[in-house]
């Protein structure tokens, strides 16, 4: 039996708040602007998220996956796991490879099992593009919830991420993975006929890009990427220059901005990890949906993309 300590079995400091996060949370809830919130602060909801600890979790991979950002086509039935936690992605689909593994050295404690995402043919089925292109791994919080998350709650999201050796990376430059929310603005956009159809939901998150001395670069670096500035600009943010596991998370406050938090290692996340703040799109939220991993490859039908691991996705509330 595991002797892991996972937010699956909330500890004592996540259910109580510090007396700084009830004074940003009393602030938060009475004033147009908030201050940043620390994410895993508040209650663990047990009912999303994963711990990957079962031996026979499972994901069943319903081919031929979606394509729909690229062909228009939306494949069914998608792939789905056996927990009923996670589900191919229609506008993109599924990673070529979801597979529980055991965590690797360094991990949470008492942990036994992690997840790997990797993928080749990340574009239409039995074709290739020839340039980078995504999967996505969708985590099932608004169906599961029976409603997406107000940010009047200030919901979180936080994950840990293993960064594989350098020489473990795809050798290209560009973007290698994601780890994203949904949400849904307070503000939805006027509808014109160009934009009637397309969804109001925006994706604010991470990404990691690489740069390969097998490309051209120097030597191989890799940096985090903030999407977005309220302009709807990425920027890095972040190098990494240790790799191993990080700690990622993001926290949304009922002032609909979106705070971004990281950190090299398990440890939970503090006031000093917070690294920006924004607005994403000029948008404010007004609900927290889901969240999501990418992995991103050349489509080219015979490169794997890095191999990426993530262990623990939780979601929490203040409120």
């Amino acid at each position: 039996m595991s002797t892991r300590q996972s937010p699956f079995r909330p500890r004592k400091t996540s259910l109580f708040l510090s007396a700084a996060a009830m004074i940003a949370v009393t602030f938060a809830s009475t004033a147009s602007s908030a201050q940043p919130l620390v994410p895993g602060t508040g209650h663990f909801i047990h009912q999303v998220g994963d711990d990957f600890e079962d031996p026979e979790w499972s994901f069943k991979m319903n081919w031929p996956k979606s394509s729909r950002n690229i062909d228009e086509v939306g494949r069914f039935p998608t792939g789905i796991s056996k927990n009923r936690r996670w589900y191919e992605g229609v506008k993109r689909g599924m990673p070529d490879h979801i597979r529980r593994v055991e965590t690797p050295e360094g991990g949470l404690p008492g942990s036994e099992g992690a997840l790997l995402l990797q993928s080749m043919l990340t574009g239409r089925p039995k074709s290739f593009t020839f340039k980078m292109q995504q999967d996505d791994f969708i985590a099932d919080v608004r169906y599961r919830l029976k409603g997406a998350i107000p940010v009047s709650r200030s919901p979180s999201v936080v994950t840990r991420v293993f960064v594989p050796e350098f020489d473990k990376w795809e050798k290209r430059s560009g973007p290698s993975f994601a780890f994203r929310s949904a949400l849904e603005p307070r503000y939805p956009r006027r509808k014109t006929r160009e934009n009637r159809d397309e969804p109001d939901t925006y994706w604010p998150g991470f990404l990691i890009d690489f740069e390969s001395k097998h490309a051209g670069a120097k030597e191989d670096a890799a940096f985090i990427r903030v999407r977005a500035k309220n302009s709807g600009m990425d920027y890095r943010r972040v190098q990494i220059k240790q790799t191993g596991w990080w700690t990622f998370g993001m926290s949304f406050t009922p002032d609909g901005m979106v705070h971004y938090y990281v950190k090299p290692g398990i440890e939970d996340l503090t006031e000093a990890d917070h690294i920006a703040s924004h607005t994403p799109y000029g948008s404010r939220a007004k609900e927290f949906n889901t969240f999501f991993f990418n992995v991103c490859s050349f489509d080219d039908g015979k490169t794997w993309s890095t191999p990426w691991i993530v262990d623990d996705p939780s979601v929490y509330v203040v409120r």
